[in-house]
């Protein structure tokens, strides 16, 4: 690169961070935080991940983005992400030119690394006639209140129950400069579910990189923690990111504690949109952000096969990993937390 498509659109790779690209993932009514620049340095210093981040461009102007991160692992495969480690992304365009020559730019690339796939994560279909994952994920959004008040009285009764165990147990909400309480009670919480987690790393990097974009919330009793969560901030919308819990945390509604001190926080900066993110149907997380309030709306991720004949299930509701999850859930903490990284780095 650089390389000439049609309509004069040219696409280059972005080379550090560019102010330009955050201008016109600002523009775009469709973007995500996840398509922000600074996720590039994000991923490739917490995991060496090479990320090519291409840029399209007519007469000079920016009319097309598109993230990608090379994932290349002997667990799960040679595939080319956007976004890796996020719930959305894919191209972000302004002209059907300029989604043409960023998908023509994403094959040549995904050829020349010999991966196996290219994926996009979209909110909203792109490709009619890529294979499609539309079932397994889904995305809970909601335009939120700007008065506290009306915010709780607008999340339905049994959960709100929840919430005000949390306040009369005497829960209190703590913001945190650095992820020292968020990592080992995230960590715990995942163990538990039977899944690796990610590298301290890559949460330090996280909390210095979008210093100004984030929040830990934890939630302690007593000066306890309990529960923890890392939270994006883009545009008006708060997205409660990464959250997790010690066991007690259930005893105590310290995660629905959690999730309330966040959501009242936004309404009190005028934030209008709470993004509880992704999770898979019929799972827990699934239940738990219905309980909330929230109507799911189907995921599209979209994949350009290369190498592969089916979209591969790499989810833990593959019985295939069935064995996998119920080992992990029993490993010492310490154990889980010193594999668990270089396992879950594969999994972006």
């Amino acid at each position: 690169m650089p390389r000439d498509f049609t309509d004069s659109v040219q696409v280059n790779c972005l080379d550090g961070t560019d102010p330009a690209w955050d201008r016109f993932v600002e523009g775009r009514p469709e973007a995500t935080f996840f398509h922000l620049s600074a996720w590039k340095a994000v991923i490739e210093e917490s995991f060496g991940h090479k990320c090519h981040y291409l840029v399209a461009r007519q007469a000079g102007e920016i009319v097309g983005i598109l993230p990608l991160t090379h994932v290349r692992g002997r667990l799960f495969g040679n595939s080319l992400l956007s976004n890796a480690f996020g719930v959305y992304g894919g191209p972000l365009v302004a002209t059907p030119a300029a989604l043409a020559a960023l998908d023509d730019a994403a094959l040549t690339l995904a050829q020349d690394l010999r991966a196996e796939r290219i994926e996009y994560r979209l909110r909203e279909p792109q490709h009619p006639d890529w294979p499609t994952n539309r079932t397994t994920y889904v995305t809970f959004r909601k335009a939120i209140e700007p008065d506290p008040a009306r915010a709780m009285a607008a999340i339905p009764r049994k959960q709100r129950a929840m919430v005000r165990k949390g306040i009369k147990e005497g829960l209190v909400g703590e913001i945190d400069t650095d992820v020292s309480r968020f990592y080992p009670l995230y960590a715990e919480s995942l163990r538990n579910l039977g899944t690796p987690v990610l590298g301290r790393r890559y949460f330090e990097c996280l909390k210095t990189i979008f210093r100004d974009a984030s929040e830990v919330v934890t939630i302690t009793l007593g000066g306890r923690p309990l529960a923890s969560v890392l939270s994006f901030f883009f545009r008006d919308e708060v997205l409660p990111y990464y959250g997790g819990g010690c066991k007690a945390a259930r005893n105590h509604a310290a995660n629905d504690f959690m999730y309330w001190v966040v959501m009242s926080r936004a309404c009190e900066a005028r934030l209008g949109v709470f993004d509880f993110g992704r999770s898979k149907v019929g799972t827990g997380s699934y239940a738990f952000k219905k309980h909330w309030g929230f109507d799911p709306r189907p995921l599209h991720y979209e994949h350009r096969l290369l190498r592969l004949n089916d979209v591969p299930d790499i989810t833990p509701l593959n019985p295939r990993y069935g064995l996998m999850i119920a080992a992990w859930r029993r490993l010492p903490l310490v154990v889980a937390n010193t594999i668990g990284p270089y396992i879950a780095q594969e999994l972006a």
